[in-house]
């Protein structure tokens, strides 16, 4: 092959020559590089100084909502504040640096947060047998829900069913049905809370399972949970907790108490490791002894002095990610509940319910509350009141932004009106929660003296209000679809 050369080309704008760094030979190019790959000019690239390189990026991420720089507050998804900490932690080169397939004599370390963080999560469950490996909790619902038909099969026992409430998160249903059960809804009561006369109605020798948010999407505790675990059981079912809201349980109360065969935590959501973007996730599934079994292989055990991965694991559902899981989201999920201890974790979810109770009880003058009462850790407001001016929830969202917060989640539970869904966390100052509660308040005021302003925000982000509707019949999936689009206008 001849000798790679570097040769001096112009670029317009610039004065001079350049070098343009380790270039093939003109001459027989093609022999080296595929001939549609070859340039017929040098590219015009522009030439800036490194603090503005450096300023064009920076900018850039301010322009993403992030929890560093403002309260987000989205109801059921727990965007809590990430410790640097954590970050530090999982940072450190024998975490970082280590590799899949280095040999368990070598991986001791690693092996022992997981280990370790195994037993804390045990111990908050109550519940004696996990798993890290699902990447996150709709895949720990996937894995539960495999498990459960691992399960009856093994019994000879064939379930056709799993039900499902009507304030469920989408993923309950839709894993349902990835596995193969037909989801039946039972409804709420006007409590909130599951109802149970309702419930003893669906539940039949065809149920598998009842998929249960404690609390649920309207933030209320379910205080029959005892005997909808008694109804369940008694069915032959197995009860799943689906643990999208246990940033309001964690050392307050134990799933495996309240009778729940599985329990699922989102480590992005209730243990402080990165959440959306930020990620990966991290999904760990609980579950009680008879259930072990059916966990997803390789399974951590203790050997001697150290730990090491079983396989041999006959009646596992197979493994459902790759390796061992998120192991960085491990690390990071350990140092956060050593940094609290078992009395900070308590103190954690207290202050993210007292948080949640005073900023409802701050709202529900100008909002109406899906339900009276006293919440956990997030709380559903109707813009009904608003929707009668005119003013949607959709449109108090979007003017949030233009104040420099996050919206709360809309639209869900399905089963409110106009819902906003609100989770401040616990990490949000008293102070911050007022921000926010006078901007809502604000914005209130706004839908009956000036509508029009509310409906046509945002006003102050970098990209206006988009056309949804357009959107969703004309999906842009590909750079093509994007060049097509600019032809068409």
């Amino acid at each position: 092959m001849p000798e790679l050369t570097l040769r001096e080309r112009s670029v317009p704008g610039h004065r001079g020559p350049r070098l343009q760094p380790l270039d093939v030979p003109a001459e027989g190019a093609e022999k080296h590089l595929p001939r549609e790959r070859l340039r017929a000019e040098a590219p015009g690239l522009p030439e800036i100084s490194e603090p503005a390189a450096v300023r064009h990026f920076v900018n850039l991420s301010v322009l993403n909502h992030h929890i560093d720089k403002a309260i987000y507050p989205l109801g059921s998804c727990t965007m809590k504040y990430n410790p640097k900490l954590n970050d530090e932690m999982a940072q450190m080169p024998g975490f970082a640096a280590i590799h899949p397939f280095q040999p368990e004599e070598l991986s001791q370390g690693a092996l022992a947060v997981i280990g370790e963080l195994h037993e804390w999560l045990k111990a908050i469950m109550g519940m004696p047998a996990i798993t890290t490996q699902p990447a996150a909790g709709a895949q720990c619902e996937l894995t539960a829900i495999l498990m459960t038909r691992a399960y009856h099969a093994q019994r000879g026992d064939a379930r056709e069913e799993v039900i499902v409430p009507d304030s469920a998160h989408g993923t309950n249903p839709s894993t349902a049905a990835q596995v193969g059960y037909r989801s039946v809804t039972i409804p709420s009561g006007t409590d909130g809370c599951v109802d149970i006369d309702a419930l003893r109605r669906a539940v039949s020798k065809k149920t598998a399972a009842l998929m249960l948010t404690n609390p649920n999407t309207l933030g209320i505790f379910e205080r029959q949970v005892g005997e909808i675990a008694r109804i369940v059981h008694d069915a032959g079912a197995l009860l799943y907790l689906d643990g999208a809201n246990l940033n309001a349980l964690v050392g307050l109360a134990s799933p495996g108490a309240m009778g729940f065969d599985f329990a699922h935590i989102n480590l992005h959501k209730t243990f402080s490791t990165p959440h959306g973007g930020g990620g990966p996730g991290g999904g760990v599934l609980c579950v009680r002894e008879e259930l072990a079994p059916y966990l997803p292989m390789p399974v951590l055990e203790r050997s001697g002095e150290g730990y090491r991965w079983s396989y041999d694991r006959p009646s596992s559902i197979g493994r459902v990610h790759s390796y061992y899981g998120n192991f960085g989201m491990l690390v990071r999920a350990l140092c956060y509940v050593k940094s609290l201890g078992a009395e900070g974790l308590a103190e954690v979810s207290r202050e993210a319910i007292l948080n949640a109770n005073y900023l409802k009880a701050r709202l529900t003058e100008a909002y109406a509350p899906s339900h009276e009462g006293y919440c956990m850790h997030e709380f559903v407001l109707s813009a009904s009141r608003q929707k009668a001016r005119g003013v949607r929830a959709l449109d108090i969202a979007k003017r949030i932004l233009d104040f420099g917060m996050h919206a709360p989640t809309t639209y869900f539970p399905l089963i409110v009106e106009e819902a906003l869904m609100i989770e401040p966390t616990e990490t949000e100052t008293k102070a911050g929660l007022d921000a926010f509660a006078e901007v809502l308040l604000a914005i209130d005021r706004e839908s009956r003296e000036d509508p029009e302003r509310v409906k046509q925000a945002p006003t102050k982000t970098p990209v206006r209000r988009l056309d949804e509707a357009r959107a969703a019949r004309k999906l842009t999936l590909t750079w093509r679809d994007l060049e097509a689009e600019g032809a068409d206008g």
